[in-house]
């Protein structure tokens, strides 16, 4: 067993997929965040990647309290979540931005999914996780200082952030049909979802 491997609990079978899990940080109806990571996750497909996307609205958690965590415990949909995140290769984020930052549901869900239980530390199924991030915004800057401030999170938690990001501004101009207009958004999205995969198959072969 490989160092990397003791500290991720992860042995991929040969020939297997790399399983991605995909989620947004809003769970607005027609969210341009939700549209994106469905794009971003077709992209990540194309390049042999089995993706699984879940809306957070299926994971509800009441706003983070270190009295309710001694009370009563980390509630059994937290225990739910950091198993299938611990399940999976690699991360695709969604970032919105709100105020400048990363919105409350996502920080709140990384926060709960950062405490221990279950028999895994704290921070055990983000260690060392290949994450990418997208986002978008209807301002002229794409979400890039939430997908900054969520960059710094997921590092602080451990994860490998993959290094490019995609900020797309504009949004109600940015995309039609749920799809993205224009092909420079489309082609680098499917330059950074080749390198992604890339990167995932290495951090496989080096758990193996």
């Amino acid at each position: 067993m490989t160092n990397i491997e003791t500290i991720t609990g992860r042995a991929p079978a040969d020939g297997a997929l790399a399983r991605v899990l995909a989620f947004s940080g809003s769970t607005r109806a027609g969210s341009w965040n939700s549209v994106l990571l469905g794009i971003a996750a077709e992209a990540l497909r194309s390049q042999g990647v089995d993706v699984r996307e879940i809306n957070l609205r299926d994971y509800p958690f009441p706003i983070y309290d270190g009295d309710l965590e001694s009370k009563d415990g980390v509630p059994s949909q937290v225990l739910s979540l950091r198993r299938i995140i611990k399940e999976h290769d690699g991360l695709l984020f969604a970032c919105p931005e709100y105020n400048g930052s990363v919105t409350p549901l996502l920080k709140n869900t990384l926060d709960w999914c950062s405490r221990p239980g279950d028999g895994m530390a704290p921070l055990e199924p983000f260690r060392l996780k290949p994450s990418l991030i997208v986002g978008t915004s209807i301002g002229p800057f794409g979400g890039i200082r939430a997908i900054g401030h969520l960059r710094a999170i997921l590092s602080k938690m451990g994860a490998t952030v993959f290094p490019e990001d995609l900020a797309i501004p504009n949004a109600q101009r940015a995309f039609a049909n749920g799809e993205l207009v224009g092909g420079a958004n489309t082609d680098f999205l499917h330059r950074l979802a080749g390198v992604f995969a890339q990167q995932l198959a290495n951090f496989r072969e080096a758990v193996r």
